[in-house]
């Protein structure tokens, strides 16, 4: 979500994720926005073990910091 545009990114939907699905799914954004993807400071996300190291080593490597929250929250229902 970028709160300044107003804008939400949708990333993906399946039934049945796995951790090598998510991952994929953090990287296609990376691609298909390139120099856009710089501006993003925090990826908010849960605490499900399908986000593994792996996803957090990709929004990490283009300069982005994760933040683990409770999905219940009020940081997160604010949004």
């Amino acid at each position: 979500m970028e709160v300044g545009a107003r804008t939400v990114h949708v990333l993906g939907v399946t039934t049945h994720p796995t951790g090598d699905w998510v991952t994929q799914q953090a990287r296609n954004p990376l691609l298909q926005l390139e120099d856009r993807a710089h501006p993003f400071r925090f990826l908010i996300r849960d605490r499900d073990a399908k986000f593994t190291q792996a996803f957090d080593a990709v929004s990490a490597g283009n300069g982005t910091q994760v933040q683990e929250e409770n999905p219940s929250s009020q940081h997160v229902r604010r949004f």
